[in-house]
C-alpha cells in the first residue's frame, strides 16, 4: 500500500502539445470523464478540463500518469474542484461534519 501512495505523489505534472492537434498529459491520476469533444482529468495539480472536436485517448499508461489524446483542442482550463463543488463538500461530508 505505502508503494501505491509514493507513485501517486511522485507524479510530475506537464503539458506537451503540438499544433493543437496532439496533447500530452503527465501526472493524471484519474481521467473522471471523456468523450469525444470533452475530458476532465484529476491531476496532481489539479482537475484540468480539456475541450476540443474529435478528441480521442492516443495512449494510456495508468501506471506513470500519462494520457496522450489527439483531436482539435480549443481549451485546458484548471479547478481545484470537481464540477465546481469542493470533494469534501458531498452530501455526506455536510451531513457529517
Amino acid at each position: 500500500m505505502d508503494k501505491v501512495k509514493e507513485l501517486e505523489t511522485n507524479f510530475n505534472h506537464g503539458i506537451s502539445m503540438a499544433e493543437r492537434k496532439n496533447i500530452v498529459v503527465t501526472g493524471v491520476k484519474k481521467i473522471e470523464t471523456f468523450d469525444s469533444e470533452e475530458f476532465l482529468m484529476d491531476t496532481t495539480l489539479g482537475f484540468l478540463h480539456i475541450k476540443g472536436k474529435d478528441l480521442e485517448i492516443v495512449k494510456l499508461d495508468t501506471y506513470q500518469g500519462t494520457v496522450s489524446i489527439k483531436g482539435e483542442i480549443d481549451s485546458l482550463s484548471y479547478s481545484d474542484t470537481l464540477n465546481g463543488k469542493n470533494k469534501e463538500e458531498s452530501f455526506f461530508g455536510k451531513l457529517f461534519k
